[in-house]
């Protein structure tokens, strides 16, 4: 469907279509009230069309190397598409699906049928937390830092998150621990942030999950290394050697402390410290999302000088745009609060925006 589009421009198509429509977005903030016919209108047309249209475009993208990990997927496919059997060890639910869906449909329907596994949780989420006014969170889901990547590239990874979400969503708890196993079984990375919820299920107390946070930064500063050996030490199969192996290098531009991408996911422990202390929001669903973004954040923290560490950083980034807008339309807590759900738009997906295109022009 959208061969005709140049490879080399077909992702930043993608962040200027999402510039578009938050700059459109940002406007309506500023000239409308949220409860304006009019701003609810235009909620409700512009969700849809960036629902569908994100959808087709990610789920009819050209099989190419430039999508990386695609390209496996794609070898795969084909191989049990011709009567390969699956091998592998992990993540078996997901070379189920694949094998399965190689009986019916070809592998550019599968990249579809992913598309869509991937993206529809945030939209149902979204449109369970926040109803009429579901395309701000939506928006800020599928504007997040590392959506696009997780979609084409770590595919297995995103789709594992978007079940997450849906656990999350759930409001009893049988359908969120179905969920969590449908999760970590489509990617075993997903144990970090289910582990967290459970955790959060006994123990919900904020400034707990906040100290142990703050305590993950000096713990990775005096003792680089260690942490990376010793999760290594904990994981059986090659993803150990993302850890400690130079080779993965590549997945980040750089390695080392990244004091950079730790601002960026303080931005998120800005939030909910704000929310949570300043302005004394006592929602429980809040606050566990919240204490689930601060414990799995804390653990990318410890290992943030291991090759693939953008891996174990989407972990908690996935959360991120549900921390910052959680509470802007749920609970009433500053003045003007409409306008200033504006500028935290344009501010997240400014970032973005800047990160995916304006940075990768120099």
């Amino acid at each position: 469907m959208f061969d005709w589009v140049p490879i080399s421009f077909y992702t930043p198509i993608y962040f200027h279509f999402l510039l578009a429509i938050t700059l459109f977005t940002f406007l309506h903030t500023q000239i409308m009230g949220f409860n304006d016919n009019r701003n609810k209108d235009y909620l409700k047309v512009i969700g849809y069309f960036s629902l569908v249209f994100i959808i087709l475009y990610m789920g009819l993208r050209p099989i190419h190397g430039v999508f990386v990990d695609m390209k496996t997927y794609a070898r795969i496919f084909n191989r049990y598409q011709n009567g390969g059997l699956i091998i592998s060890k992990k993540d078996l639910l997901f070379h189920y699906f694949m094998k399965f869906c190689s009986y019916f449909i070809s592998a550019r329907y599968f990249f579809f049928l992913c598309a869509t596994l991937y993206i529809v949780p945030a939209y149902i989420i979204s449109k369970r937390w926040f109803k009429e006014f579901w395309f701000y969170a939506f928006l800020l889901l599928v504007g997040s830092f590392t959506f696009w990547a997780f979609g084409t590239n770590g595919i297995r990874n995103g789709i594992a998150s978007s079940f997450f979400l849906l656990a999350l969503a759930a409001k009893k708890r049988w359908i969120q621990i179905f969920w969590l196993l449908i999760s970590v079984n489509f990617h075993g990375s997903m144990y970090l942030p289910a582990m967290g919820l459970v955790i959060t299920w006994f123990y919900n107390k904020p400034r707990g999950f906040y100290y142990f946070w703050l305590a993950s930064i000096p713990l990775s500063l005096v003792m680089p290394g260690f942490w990376e050996s010793l999760f290594a030490s904990m994981v059986e199969d090659e993803r150990s050697e993302y850890f400690t192996d130079d080779k993965y290098a590549d997945s980040f531009s750089s390695i080392g402390f990244r004091w950079d991408f730790l601002l960026y996911s303080a931005t998120g422990v800005f939030a909910g410290t704000y929310y949570i202390f300043k302005k004394k929001i006592r929602d429980e669903h809040y606050i566990r999302l919240f204490n689930l973004y601060l414990f799995a954040n804390a653990f990318w923290i410890l290992v943030i000088r291991a090759s693939f560490s953008n891996r174990f950083a989407y972990l908690s980034w996935f959360l991120l745009a549900l921390v910052i807008i959680y509470p802007w339309r749920r609970i009433y807590f500053e003045k003007k609060q409409h306008q200033k759900l504006g500028w935290v738009i344009i501010a997240y997906i400014g970032f973005t925006y800047f990160m995916n295109v304006i940075i990768k022009l120099f």
